[in-house]
């Protein structure tokens, strides 16, 4: 088939609704639709021979590079092969995509059906599928739209819930049975009520366990048999319900009034109202009323008892799979029988409490079969079908639960239960029926009908909440084709489900309640899900609009101030293959966050072509991302393509973030290897980094010693010292209480020196600003640090310390670099240059510059020797100064000093006298 021209008629071809015929598509296929309009060359001769309703549509062609030969004997356009592949010349290739008559009609005309949608992984591309869903119930309507950790607690909530339904209804039959064949009892039980003589003989427990067993394990063998063979017999049931229904209703019409003999009094209004208040009493296990039962009754009760009747609502969603159009049938049909079964309810309720006494209403279970007319014998038989049936849908539905949520491949425990398509669940089934013995075992359908109730509200519930979550988000995927509905009727609903619950048994309530817990807990610590597309995601994703709405463009307040540092993971040398970025680059991106509050963006850039490098990017982003987690770090991971570094960080600085979400400090590593692996090009790139966050208003922290940063379980012990030289809006103040926030730093102490000239009275700017200090609640010793005025000449050869060999060596290479400067200028003839610029040195203010900074690494190794971290004002780079020499500046000043942080505030405070 891949190298045949299939024409016009052939046997494989199906017709369309206006005459069009199709080609089944496979998936190998590579089809070009020719359409005769765009082939002038050939419309005259295909015309004629074709008939009216094909000459649109002439026909499909199956194209590779080997019938390349064949199509030009036949007359057909060549295929023009090119070094990228096979050219074709239909015109509805030049928009980039495929035929929209490729994908939405030959596909859906040839049926073909796709996998059921399942949880798209990170980095997966999402495209429009067809096919029909399979059955997944209310576990697909709850996990698609509350996200994978609520839908797998709830789905495997109602899982046990119709697993211990399906024990409710064997021992509902084997009851039944007993009743109507007391002989057949292996054990006898008498009940006395209300301590007279009057003997009622009810069911064994005993019995009900043996039958309730032997009764399971037939219908375990049933539903191996499969499902087509259930869905045969399934009609049968039907017509016994049926018949017994008209024979209640006929025998509630004829009852005779026998009153003294057995109660049955037939419609009467003395027992109408006789009966219309409540009379609760205490009751055995067997249900029989008895003033020493165990078992107490109220309204409440009553409602737990009576729920499990009401729980085949979810019948249409449970086997969605088999509906033609699920978006029609479930609501219409669901609400036809709410509605039906409803009115019935009613109904009943009010003829049966006027056809009885309230003594016969209490001892005879089986009161539709006393008054039945003709045969008591059809109730019997009604009931036992009815209560099979019911337990073979709930032995048939529930594996099939339990077999989806483990086909969605979330939790690795459920792996077992997986099945594949067209297979039977024959493990989750034999697991089903495990339990649904466990409960028959206990015996007692009034201790297992609450748990059932617990269990169908909660998933109601959840349902509730899916409607209400995605008609108040309101989502452009959210396309209801039912349009009756409102979110404050779906909020009302999960509330009144909540409340019954509590209202039921607020025990059970709890124990489920905790069970949902644990299970959403556990999956959301060992789930693998991926992203569903939920409704939280959507919730999530709508406040975060309306937050940066409410933040507006005016400055955030110092009190509502938030680091969100810009983290620049390219290194300035090489790394380790697959690691994205410095290892402690996350952990100190850590230490900016204030209990985890905060955000971190973590950027790196490609050089190169954004067209040719945009699919390494996307790999790289994804890396980065994936090294993000690994880290536990959490931020978000950006790559940029941009022909040099330098370009590339001038574009994210000014782009990157959205209204006051934009991020406000640039985090990197110090070049420490620029020198040791004589990178010449890093000073000039160094210097515009930091010259473009000045223009953009962005705080710079440069990390200096990032190889000996601490992890979060590396303690620190010591100080954490400030060299407060310039006014920087408290950054740097900031940032040393962020650090003690942090288990690694708590147990150091923070010391702010300030550097003041030798004529400043130093005891008036240490009272200043511990007063100041004081103020902003942040306790820290003040050291004032007072040095001689910048005189070169007074200074020369003064300092004596471990520096200044570090100085000297500067001063040679800064020397050295001038001379070059100046003998490449007149050898050019041109004014001094560096680093393509023109530049201006003032050979004394370069000294002056050295000077300082021996000076400050001076004072910094004399007080700061043994602090854990050292945090220093970084000097802005002087104007028309080549980067060398800025680079030598900065080299000296962080000499000899293992852990360092060069800070550089903004024009914004960042901290308050003000809680």
């Amino acid at each position: 088939m891949d190298n045949a021209d299939v024409e016009a008629g052939g046997e494989d071809e199906f017709h369309g609704k206006s005459g069009r015929k199709y080609r089944p598509v496979v998936d190998d296929d590579r089809a070009v639709l020719e359409m005769s309009s765009m082939d002038p060359s050939s419309s005259s001769s295909s015309s004629s021979t074709l008939p009216v309703h094909q000459a649109s549509l002439k026909r499909i062609k199956v194209g590779t590079q080997e019938n390349v030969g064949s199509d030009a004997k036949e007359g057909h356009p060549p295929t023009h092969v090119q070094a990228n592949g096979p050219q074709r010349e239909s015109k509805l290739e030049l928009f980039g995509f495929d035929s929209l008559v490729n994908i939405l009609g030959l596909k859906s005309m040839t049926d073909e059906q796709s996998a059921a949608p399942s949880s798209p992984r990170d980095g997966e591309n999402i495209s429009i599928t067809q096919g029909r869903p399979k059955g997944g119930g209310p576990y697909y309507l709850i996990g698609r739209a509350l996200g994978p950790e609520v839908g797998v607690s709830i789905g495997l909530c109602f899982f046990l819930g119709n697993a211990v339904a399906g024990s409710l209804y064997v021992l509902g039959a084997v009851e039944t049975f007993l009743k109507a064949v007391p002989a057949a009892g292996i054990f006898r039980e008498t009940t006395r009520v209300n301590g007279t003589s009057v003997a009622i003989q009810s069911p064994s427990s005993h019995d009900l366990q043996i039958y309730g067993i032997v009764v399971t394990i037939i219908l375990c063998f049933i539903v191996f048999g499969g499902v087509k063979m259930i869905n045969r017999v399934a009609p049968a049931f039907l017509i016994p319900v049926l018949l017994s229904l008209f024979c209640i209703y006929i025998g509630i019409a004829l009852a005779r009034k026998n009153y003294p003999v057995d109660g049955v009094t037939g419609l009467s209004l003395d027992s109408f109202k006789e009966n219309w208040n409540s009379d609760y009493q205490k009751t055995n296990n067997a249900g029989i009323p008895d003033p020493d039962g165990k078992v107490s009754w109220n309204f409440n009760a009553m409602v737990g008892l009576f729920f499990p009747a009401v729980t085949g609502i979810m019948a249409g969603s449970n086997r969605s799979a088999s509906l033609r159009d699920t978006q029609r049938s479930i609501p219409i049909g669901t609400l036809a029988a709410t509605l039906s079964t409803t009115a019935m309810y009613l109904v009943s309720v009010l003829l049966f409490g006027a056809l009885a006494s309230r003594q016969k209403l209490l001892t005879d279970r089986l009161l539709t079969a006393t008054i039945a007319w003709p045969f008591p014998v059809f109730i019997y038989i009604g009931i036992i079908l009815s209560t099979l049936g019911a337990a073979l849908q709930s032995l048939t539905g529930a594996p099939r639960l339990l077999a989806a949520i483990a086909n969605d491949d979330i939790l690795p425990v459920l792996n077992y239960f997986k099945v594949s398509d067209g297979s039977e669940p024959n493990i989750a089934t034999l697991f089903t029926a495990l339990l649904c013995i466990g409960c028959v075992v206990i015996g007692n359908l009034d201790l297992i009908t609450p748990t059932i109730t617990m269990f169908f509200l909660l998933c109601y519930a959840g349902v509730n909440l899916s409607c209400f979550l995605l008609d108040l988000l309101d989502a452009p995927s959210w396309r209801p084709r039912w349009k009756f509905h409102h979110w404050s009727l779906s909020l009302l609903g999960a509330l009144l489900c909540i409340v019954i619950m509590f209202l039921i048994s607020w025990s059970f309530t709890v124990v489920s309640l905790a069970l949902a817990s644990l299970i959403y807990y556990y999956v959301s610590i060992k789930g693998k899900a991926g992203d569903w597309g939920d409704g939280f995601k959507s919730a999530y994703f709508q406040l975060a609009l309306r937050s940066l709405r409410s933040l507006g463009a005016n400055q955030v307040h110092p009190k509502n101030w938030y680091p969100i540092p810009l983290i620049f993971c390219r290194p300035w040398g090489k790394l380790p293959e697959n690691v994205p970025c410095h290892p402690k680059l996350a952990d100190f991106a850590n230490c900016m966050k204030k209990k985890g509050r905060g955000m971190s963006i973590f950027f790196s850039i490609l050089d190169g072509d954004y067209r040719e490098c945009a699919e390494d990017a996307k790999a790289a982003c994804k890396q980065l991302a994936t090294y993000l987690d690994y880290k536990n770090c959490e931020g978000v991971a950006e790559i940029v393509v941009a022909p040099s570094m330098s370009e590339g960080f001038r574009g994210i600085v000014q782009t990157m973030g959205l209204g006051n979400l934009k991020p406000n400090i640039v985090v990197m590593r110090y070049p420490e290897i620029w020198r040791r692996e004589n990178l010449t090009e890093i000073p000039a790139t160094f210097v515009e980094i930091i010259n473009d966050c000045i223009v953009a208003n962005k705080a710079v922290v440069i990390v200096k010693g990032l190889d000996e940063w601490p992890n979060e379980y590396q303690r620190q012990y010591g100080t954490i010292d400030l060299y407060w030289i310039v006014r920087d809006g408290g950054l740097m103040l900031l940032l040393s209480q962020l650090l003690l926030t942090k288990e690694s730093f708590e147990s150091c102490k923070i010391q702010v020196f300030c550097i003041a000239e030798e004529d400043t009275d130093a005891e008036g700017l240490k009272a200043d600003v511990k007063k100041f200090l004081y103020d902003l609640r942040m306790h820290a010793e003040v050291i004032v640090v007072t040095m001689k005025s910048w005189d070169v000449q007074a200074d020369s050869g003064s300092p004596q310390d471990e520096s200044v060999d570090a100085f000297s060596g500067a001063q040679q290479r800064i020397a050295n670099y001038m001379a070059d400067m100046k003998a490449a200028s007149e050898k050019q003839g041109t004014s001094l240059m560096a680093d393509g610029k023109p530049v201006v040195v003032d050979e004394q203010q370069v000294e002056k510059f050295l000077y300082t900074t021996l000076k400050l690494n001076s004072t910094i190794l004399r007080y700061s020797r043994m602090a854990a971290v050292v945090l220093v004002s970084l000097p802005p780079p002087p104007a028309n100064h080549p980067a060398y020499f800025y680079m030598e500046y900065m080299d000296l000043l962080v000499e000899n000093v293992p852990r360092l942080l060069i800070v550089r505030g903004y024009r914004k405070d960042v901290v308050t006298l003000f809680t």
